[in-house]
């Protein structure tokens, strides 16, 4: 009876999730509640499965780039990008896609993109360009850009979190490499198809040279404190396998220096409002769901079920992995699916597979590439799309995934091709 309500509750919250009818935070921990209320487990139990390291994480991100936001770098910033490129449509975009998939990196994909399309929007209205091209590259660039670091997209803050010996620089390591190709043959692709659509406007472009970007800029003791923090905290994330500290104690400790430091000139109360607690609460939710799901035994039934499909062959698990991760992500959030996904493999190591870092580097890739499917794939195409919607650029279902399909599939192929000659062709027979 208890498995039986925890997988209706599990798959109800699932849907409704899907569906954003209602707020995903709200319905998790419904659903989370719901579980309480059922007797499925208790209250002891449902906080243990909330992983707060990966709670504090991302609260002291959003902490650092909530402060940091208000000295204008981010609007100096890309403002400076289009003048470098003399406001040159195609120049601009490659740009844009770059700049998007950097920050995606180091700041991860969701704070980048509320970051920059406000700002691009505003400079491809100045320079009359249609806005799809550059919204469509922002959403695929966020999501391929997050997928190279610890703290770039949540599906790896949560497989970061789940392994103790993944440190930022591993990630960098297995999956920058095939983040590089993935995002030059994106970038490639789209810049062929959208070529015709992308007409210079000498009159325009002139206009944009002469705005004066450093009237964004807020030069004052609060910008060289909050760059040198942040700098402080992505170089002490980089140093993690050497000063022996987990990236949540630097994040958290450079959130509190920055508070710290800023306590005269900003009201701690009005940063701790700009944090995203929707975010928060949600993954609070969705870690009691899938608690649940672990309590019952459903996990160790999946866990399984992967290992009889695949015969315990770890390059045939491996890819199912990646390409179930990629397909599912692309139809449904991909955190959903990875914090789902993280005890089965945690279990796959039960059933005598003893090596399974290949199936954690092909899970990451599937969860954060799927996410370019649809538009509802990742939390950053969502936040694009509110955004845009509010410019009144709305951006089509159909119409994005007649290209986030394609770009999908090649990055899911270009993936394979990756985790089979670098983790798997050894165990080949």
């Amino acid at each position: 009876m208890a498995t039986l309500l925890a997988l209706l509750i599990f798959v109800a919250s699932y849907v409704l999730i899907m569906t954003e009818k209602w707020n995903r935070a709200l319905v998790a921990l419904t659903g989370g509640v719901l579980l309480l209320v059922t007797k499925v487990y208790e209250w002891e139990d449902a906080f243990g499965f909330i992983d707060w390291e990966t709670v504090a994480l991302l609260f002291s991100m959003m902490v650092l780039v909530s402060i940091t936001k208000k000295t204008g770098v981010f609007t100096y910033m890309a403002v400076r990008l289009a003048q470098l490129v003399k406001g040159r449509p195609v120049p601009l975009l490659a740009v844009s896609a770059t700049f998007t998939a950097v920050g995606s990196a180091f700041l991860d994909n969701v704070t980048t993109v509320l970051l920059f399309v406000p700002v691009l929007l505003t400079l491809i209205e100045r320079l009359q360009l249609p806005a799809f091209p550059y919204l469509l590259i922002t959403i695929f660039s966020s999501n391929i850009g997050g997928t190279a670091t610890l703290i770039g997209d949540p599906p790896n803050i949560m497989i970061g979190q789940a392994v103790e010996h993944f440190s930022f620089l591993s990630f960098l390591y297995h999956l920058g490499p095939v983040v590089i190709v993935i995002f030059v043959s994106m970038l490639t692709i789209l810049l062929l198809l959208f070529r015709k659509q992308l007409v210079y406007n000498r009159e325009l472009a002139a206009a944009l040279m002469e705005m004066d970007a450093r009237e964004h800029l807020k030069v004052s003791r609060l910008l060289f404190q909050s760059i040198s923090v942040l700098f402080l905290t992505i170089t002490g994330f980089m140093m993690h396998p050497f000063v022996h500290m987990d990236i949540t104690t630097i994040a958290v400790s450079g959130a509190l220096l920055l508070l710290f430091l800023t306590d005269k000139e900003l009201d701690v109360e009005h940063v701790f409002q700009e944090v995203e607690w929707v975010t928060l609460f949600f993954f609070m939710g969705l870690f009691m769901l899938v608690g649940g799901l672990e309590t019952v035994g459903v996990i160790d039934e999946l866990a399984r079920g992967m290992v009889w499909v695949s015969g315990g062959d770890l390059p045939i698990t491996s890819m199912v992995m990646l390409w179930s991760a990629g397909l599912l992500s692309g139809v449904v959030d991909n955190i959903p699916f990875v914090a789902a996904m993280i005890p089965v493999v945690q279990e796959l190591q039960g059933y005598g597979m003893m090596n399974v870092d290949p199936i954690w580097w092909s899970l990451a890739l599937g969860a954060c590439l799927g996410g370019n499917g649809t538009l509802v794939g990742a939390s950053a195409n969502v936040v694009v799309a509110g955004i845009a919607a509010s410019h009144r650029q709305p951006i089509s279902f159909i119409k994005f995934s007649i290209y986030g399909i394609p770009v999908l599939i090649l990055s899911l192929v270009i993936a394979s091709i990756y985790v089979y000659f670098r983790y798997l062709l050894p165990f080949s027979s």
